[in-house]
Parts: C-alpha cells; sequence; structure tokens
C-alpha cells in the first residue's frame, strides 16, 4: 500500500497514452452488405451508450470491421461482404455476446441486442455489473458512486467533493469549475429540500441512496437557463424492474449515524417504489474574526469575535413512487417525498471591540440556536412513445409541486466580562423568522425524428414561485426593563412572487459520418413582484431572454474519439436565500441579510473538449471561456455608526472564467481501476459599483482508486486538493481531503459491510479568508472537525427480473442557490 498513492497521482497523463480504438479494420474487402441495431442493457432495457461491436469471420479472431454504437445504443456497419459472419458486442462491466449474422446485398437491421451486466442474480439478489466510479460521456462526466465503498454511512456533500470537476470548500459550499453558478438537481427535478441553505441541505441526504452524480457543464437549451455553472444531478436509487426487492441498511461513527431502508414491487403493469431513512449529523467548529477598521481623522478599530459551536442536525427522509404501465407505449407516474430536518446549534461567543470609546464592547454570549425545516415535493407525469417504427419519437407532460417550510430562531443572554456566566446578564434577545417557498411547475416535450440520426426537440414551461419571510426580534436590556419589547425596525414580513414562462426549440442533425450539430434557442420571460408589510417597499420588474445554444461534435479517425465544441447564453435568478432580508444577528459585529431587489444575471459559455476511451481507459479534456454580465455578488460594507461589518449581496461585477480540466482513467487489471482530475482555472472580476477588481489562479486535483482483491473482499482510496478561490472582496483559502475503506461481501454477497476512515491523519482543518475594503480588512479562520470514522452494514433481498423503463422528470435549474456563507433566514 506504500505505493498506492503515488500510483493514484500518474492516473491522468498514463490514460493519456493508454488509448486504443474500440475496434480496428484489417481488412479492406468492401462489399454491399449493411448491418444495423440497437444494444440495450438486458435488465434495465436501457441503451448501453457507446458498445463496441466487431464484425468477425466465420472462424478466427480477427475482426474484419468495428465500430462504436451511439448515445442511444445505435450502430451501423456499412460496406460489407457478404456471406457467413459473426457480431461480437461488448462493453465493460458487460458480458459479451457473440451472434451469427449471414450479410447479403440487403441492409439488415438486427433490432434490439442485449448485453448482460458480469454479476446477475446472486443468491436471489439482483446484483448489477462493475462498472467504472468514473465515465466520461459526451456531454457529461458520471461519478457512480453507488461503486464508491468509501462512500457508506457518509453524505452527499461526502459524495460532491470526490466528483470530477467539482469543489466543495470546507464549509460546504459547492463549485463546478470555478463558479457556485450551479443548480443542483435530484433525478433530474428541484427539490424543496434544495431550496434554502444549499449546503446544509446537503448533509441531510444519506450516501447510501446515491447511485451516481451527473455533471453536465453546458446544457443544451432543453434545460432551463440555469447560469453559468452548469447542472449538478443528484441520482438516487431506484429499480422499476419486476419483482419485490428490498434493502435495510445501517451506519454507525463519530460524524454521522444513520438507518435507511428501501422496498420497490412491480407486478404486472403496476409498480411501487418506497424509501426511508433516519440520521444524525455532528459538525463542530470553532472560528475566529480579527478585523480592523479605519475610522475618520487616521485612527483604526480593533474587533477580536471568538466561537465555539457544538452543531448537531437530525432528520429523516421518505419518498414514495407509483408507476402504472397500461401498455408498452404509455407510462403514468405519480411520486412524492418530503423531509423533516432539525439543527441545535449552541454557540458560545466572545466579543471585544476597541477604537471607538462610546462602541467599545467587551462581552461573551451564550447562544440557543435552533433551526427547522419541513420540505416536500409532489409530482405527476405521463409520457407517450410510438413504438419500433418511431422509436425516437415521445411526448411527455409533466407537472410538479414543491414546499419548503423553514423556521430559524435564536435566543441568547449577554454577560458583561471576558468570561461566560461571568457575571450577571446585561442584555437578552430573541428572534424568529419563518421563511416559506412554494413552487408549482407545468411542462410538456415532444421529441420528433427526422430519419435515422435528425431529431426535433419542441417544449413549453411554467414556473409559479411564492415566497414569504416573517421575521420578528424582541429584546431586554435588563437594567431598563422587565420584559421583552418588540424591535419594530428589525421585525417585518417580505412577500415575494415570480412567474416564468419559457419555450425552447432544438434541431439536432448530422452531416455524414463523421459531425453531429445542435441549434437550439430558448425564450424566457420572467415576472416579479416584492412587498415589505410595514413599510411602502412594493416593487416589481419582468423581463424577456433569448438564450441561444449551439454544439458540433466530430469524430475524428479512431472509434470513440470526439472533439466537441459548444456555445451557450443563460440567465440565473436569485432564489430567497439571496433575496430574504432578515438581519441575522447572532453575532452582532458581522451581520447578514439578502436583498429583495436582486436582477438575474447572465452568462455566456464557450467550452471545447475532447473525449476518447478504449476497453482499458478513456480520457476527457476540455477548456472554457466565461464571461457572466450583472453578477450577483456577496459584498460587505461598514457601519460606522454601529461598528459593525454588515454583508448582503448585489448585482455588482462582470466576471470573467478562464480554465482547463484534464480527466483519465485506467484500468492496469482486470480488478484494478484508477481515475485522476486536475482542473485549473483563473477568475477576474471587475466592479464599476465599487470601483475594484479582484483575481486569482487556482488548481484543483482529486484522485481515486478501487482494488478487488477477491471475490468478497475490496479496497478503496481517493484523495484531493483545492488552492483555494476568490470574490468581489475576499480571498479564501484551499484544502486537503482523503479517505481509505474497506468492503467485504457477506451473506452469500446479499450484505456488505464496510469500514471507512476520512481525514485520519488530523482533528480537523482550518480554513483561512481574508476581506479587504476601503472601510476594513477583515481576517476570518474557520476551524472544522472533520477526522471521520465510519461502520456501514446494507443487507438487500428479494428476486427481479423484466426490465425498466425510462421516465421523464422535471428539471427547474434556473435559481441561483444559497450556501452556507451567507445569511441564514432562508
Amino acid at each position: 500500500m506504500k505505493h498506492f498513492f503515488p500510483l493514484l497521482l500518474l492516473a491522468a497523463p498514463i490514460a493519456v497514452h493508454a488509448q486504443a480504438p474500440a475496434t480496428s479494420t484489417v481488412s479492406t474487402t468492401k462489399g454491399p452488405g449493411r448491418l444495423s441495431g440497437r444494444v440495450l442493457d438486458a435488465a434495465t432495457q436501457k441503451p448501453v451508450e457507446y458498445a463496441t461491436v466487431a464484425l468477425l469471420p466465420a472462424t478466427g479472431t480477427a475482426p474484419l470491421l468495428g465500430g462504436t454504437a451511439d448515445a442511444d445504443g445505435r450502430f451501423e456497419l456499412r460496406d460489407l461482404p457478404t456471406g457467413e459472419f459473426r457480431l461480437q458486442i461488448s462493453f465493460v462491466g458487460y458480458g459479451s455476446v457473440m451472434k451469427p449474422v449471414t450479410i447479403t446485398a440487403e441492409p439488415q437491421n438486427l433490432g434490439n441486442l442485449t448485453l448482460t451486466a458480469s454479476a446477475q442474480n446472486l443468491a436471489g439478489v439482483t446484483v448489477t455489473g462493475e462498472r467504472p466510479v468514473v465515465e466520461t460521456k459526451p456531454d457529461r462526466l458520471v461519478y457512480n458512486a453507488d461503486q464508491d465503498a468509501s462512500n457508506a454511512g457518509g453524505t452527499a456533500t461526502d459524495i460532491l467533493r470526490k466528483t470530477p470537476l467539482v469543489n466543495v470548500d470546507g464549509e460546504g459550499n459547492v463549485q463546478l469549475r470555478g463558479t457556485s453558478n450551479v443548480r443542483i438537481l435530484i433525478n433530474n427535478k428541484p427539490s424543496a429540500l434544495l431550496a434554502g441553505n444549499l449546503a446544509e441541505a446537503l448533509k441531510q441526504i444519506p450516501a447510501d441512496q446515491i447511485k451516481a452524480i451527473e455533471v453536465v457543464t453546458a446544457p443544451s437549451a432543453k434545460y432551463d437557463g440555469e447560469g453559468s455553472g452548469g447542472v449538478i444531478n443528484i441520482v438516487l436509487k431506484k429499480n422499476s424492474l419486476q419483482g419485490t426487492s428490498g434493502s435495510v441498511g445501517a451506519s454507525g461513527g463519530n460524524r454521522n449515524q444513520s438507518l435507511n431502508g428501501s422496498l420497490n414491487a412491480k407486478r404486472g403493469k403496476v409498480g411501487v417504489n418506497t424509501k426511508l431513512s433516519g440520521f444524525r449529523n455532528l459538525y463542530p467548529f470553532k472560528s475566529l474574526t480579527e478585523r480592523t477598521s479605519f475610522l475618520p481623522g487616521g485612527g483604526t478599530g480593533q474587533l477580536t469575535e471568538r466561537t465555539t459551536s457544538h452543531n448537531q442536525g437530525t432528520g429523516g427522509y421518505g419518498q414514495v413512487e407509483l408507476t402504472y404501465d397500461p401498455s408498452p407505449l404509455h407510462s403514468f407516474t405519480v411520486s412524492g417525498n418530503g423531509n423533516l430536518y432539525g439543527n441545535d446549534a449552541p454557540q458560545q461567543l466572545f466579543n471585544q471591540y476597541q477604537g471607538q470609546p462610546q462602541l467599545d464592547t467587551l462581552y461573551t454570549r451564550d447562544i440557543n440556536r435552533q433551526d427547522e425545516s419541513r420540505n416536500y415535493d409532489l409530482n405527476a407525469g405521463y409520457t407517450r412513445t410510438f413504438g419500433e417504427q418511431q422509436p425516437r419519437r415521445e411526448w411527455s407532460l409533466l407537472a410538479q409541486h414543491t414546499n419548503n417550510r423553514s423556521r430559524e430562531k435564536y435566543r441568547l443572554d449577554q454577560f458583561p466580562t471576558a468570561e461566560l456566566f461571568g457575571g450577571p446578564i446585561e442584555y437578552r434577545e430573541a428572534s424568529r423568522n419563518l421563511a416559506r417557498n412554494l413552487e408549482t411547475t407545468f411542462q410538456t416535450d415532444y421529441t420528433h425524428p427526422f430519419g435515422e440520426k435528425n431529431t426535433l426537440e419542441l417544449g413549453a414551461k411554467h414556473i409559479r414561485r411564492q415566497v414569504s419571510s416573517d421575521y420578528t426580534l424582541d429584546t431586554l436590556l435588563v437594567s431598563q426593563q422587565t420584559d421583552f419589547a418588540r424591535s419594530a425596525l428589525r421585525s417585518n414580513r417580505f412577500d415575494y412572487s415570480q412567474n416564468v414562462l419559457a419555450a425552447y426549440g432544438t434541431y439536432n442533425f448530422s452531416a455524414g459520418k463523421k459531425y453531429a450539430f445542435s441549434l437550439g434557442t430558448r425564450l424566457e420571460r420572467t415576472a416579479i413582484a416584492g412587498e415589505f408589510q410595514s413599510e411602502a417597499g412594493r416593487f416589481q420588474n419582468d423581463y424577456l431572454n433569448v438564450l441561444p445554444n449551439l454544439s458540433a461534435t466530430r469524430t475524428l479517425k479512431k472509434d470513440g474519439q470526439t472533439l466537441r465544441l459548444s456555445y451557450s447564453r443563460r440567465i440565473q435568478r436569485p432564489q430567497i436565500y439571496f433575496l430574504n432580508p432578515y438581519v441575522n444577528q447572532v453575532t452582532p459585529s458581522s451581520v447578514n441579510f439578502g436583498n429583495p431587489r436582486l436582477r438575474p444575471e447572465t452568462a455566456d459559455l464557450l467550452e471545447l473538449g475532447y473525449g476518447t476511451f478504449g476497453e482499458k481507459s478513456s480520457f476527457n479534456a476540455s477548456a472554457f471561456m466565461r464571461r457572466t454580465g450583472n453578477s450577483i455578488e456577496r459584498f460587505s460594507s461598514y457601519n460606522q455608526e454601529l461598528a459593525r461589518n454588515e454583508t448582503t449581496y448585489g448585482n455588482l461585477a462582470t466576471v470573467y472564467n478562464y480554465g482547463v480540466n484534464l480527466y483519465g482513467s485506467w484500468k492496469p487489471m482486470k480488478d484494478w481501476d484508477l481515475s485522476s482530475n486536475l482542473s485549473g482555472d483563473y477568475t477576474r472580476l471587475n466592479s464599476s459599483v465599487l470601483q475594484g477588481t479582484n483575481s486569482r489562479a487556482s488548481l484543483y486535483m482529486n484522485v481515486n482508486s478501487s482494488l478487488k482483491l477477491s471475490k468478497n473482499y475490496s479496497l478503496q482510496g481517493y484523495g484531493g486538493f483545492w488552492t483555494g478561490g476568490v470574490q468581489l472582496q475576499t480571498r479564501y483559502s484551499g484544502g486537503v481531503y482523503y479517505g481509505l475503506s474497506a468492503k467485504k461481501l457477506l451473506l452469500a454477497e446479499k450484505a456488505d459491510l464496510s469500514l471507512g476512515l476520512n481525514n485520519f491523519l488530523a482533528p480537523g482543518r482550518e480554513f483561512r479568508s481574508t476581506t479587504t475594503t476601503p472601510d476594513f480588512v477583515n481576517y476570518g479562520s474557520f476551524y472544522s472537525y472533520q477526522r471521520n470514522i465510519r461502520l456501514s452494514f446494507n443487507y438487500r433481498f428479494g428476486k427481479l427480473e423484466g426490465g425498466q423503463r425510462q421516465r421523464r422528470s422535471i428539471r427547474n435549474d434556473d435559481g441561483k442557490g444559497g450556501g452556507s456563507g451567507g445569511q441564514q433566514g432562508g
């Protein structure tokens, strides 16, 4: 094992040189024959993308001609000699299929050809074939989280930290290729669970329920105008095969504990899928703030603030999905999911400010803070297909309603000494904030084929959002009052509505065998209105955006090699987390609040990508340029009268990003997989409003390896680092993460036991930031306890057979979500 991580670091460069075409032509004999067909997974009936197809003679193993299936599993071999041959179909993780064929002068369509996963139906349980941990596809990267044993017992945050192109900082904020303008979906749908504090919400999704993470950097016009970063889709595990199956699992550790289970059944035309989980998370931290403020007349003010917090979250998640397939051409789906979450965060605060005698302070605070959220999503969908005569023609009608309700409250006692409880209580404060976010969506999509390769996609969508925030604050100055009194200046109600009407059209076509094009445009009209209850603060606005999208793909000489150039324009609207005007004053020297008058930001993205894959390796390289106008940026200013730093959001900057990404995977032997991802980007922010600029170059790298020691034992390891990043006024440090795990299959492979160690060389890690403005310089230090040990057990039961149908789902990815760094009222 001493060579384990050095070998991981070699994964990417080795993959570059390890490529081999999927097939090779060793005979120049040509004829009038033509073979076509489609490769499907035998269990799921889904296309096997980019399967290798080779024509062999009746005897012998040297291929005469070969090719690769497309993203829909379709292939075509031309100019074939007539006679008796064999057709071989193969792909990583599947058993090869050999089929005798007789080639004549007439074109021959072999129909659907199925591949069976490497492992099937062991001890009454269907086990999928071993997919690579990371797969590269022309339009996305896929991290197969269920193939990584080190994820057992963790959360979605842990999985995202290991996903190529994605970076998660010490506070749980998610970035994709250098930007936080990312929309995260669950099963291709928005979720009320993710509508508020995104960093906190990701800790609520157990890793054991996640099948894969899909990263789409240049979405087509079919996606909502989700902004500049792209889309991250969290794919949950589900099963729609005939029969009954389920699983139960438990995980224990010093940071996470969880119980989870699922039960799935399908009989004939009706299917039911259920999930239920409960969890407890522990994320203690300590922080330090040191601020130097520049006072009129040349003096300075010095602030020192220390916080210790013992965060503890508990909650549960449940899901029920009903499917009804009255015929092969019609499919209905109704589903609902919801979660409850409670977070207790007792905190101790020390505060000292010197420099303005009338405002100088020295006190400590004992803070009892609690957050509660209740969220649910309801979905309904109908999909109509048109059979084998028009296999790519499809129409769908979808509806969704989501409800996010979050309640934050805190109560504090303030003591006039440097020691907690060192004297009588001099001040007390109590605050409540109730935020609601209702969202209703209707969507229809239609796909019509023209010929064998060309398609037209059309669709329309309506999203109606209603947001409210009702916040109050009561204060008690012990020397002057006998009871709490309402603070009118810090209490209010804010209501906000947003209506989005959208329509899109995309035409996909080919020019010969080597070129494929996609031309699309999305039209979106947005109308917003907001109002404060206790003041004349009503405002409204509407705007129309045209969002073009185009891409060109060239298949190179060797099978499996592609070159893709794409351009897209996106719009990104602020969500409640950025809009909520509630002022959180738990730490009164540094307060946060939203800006309800934020306008959307727009981005233009140009990307060039190259991809290739062989039987044992793959390589993907991309370069991009992105310009974001009217960018929503976090900024701070200094309130001289209150001696405090006030942080909010504004449309303040134009942001330029330039970057490259390299990803490689290699299978040096049958039971060993290696992969590595390296990203570098340069960010420059220009703000005419603040009359300032900020820039930085950043580097990010991760590595992943899995080794199967025997039939029942496997080892996995991962590691990575990032060098930090930049915001309009702030520069922040990066970090390192790593982990090792061991997995053993038990009970005739129906169960598995996993032991994982993460970030085990130190109790935690410090993350630093520096904010510089004309009025002050703020140094921040955040120490997160991250050492983690987990023991996880999972048991699977039931027997499955038959296939499943692919179902459409709604994707609302147009809103800019919040992270842990903003105000807490959302």
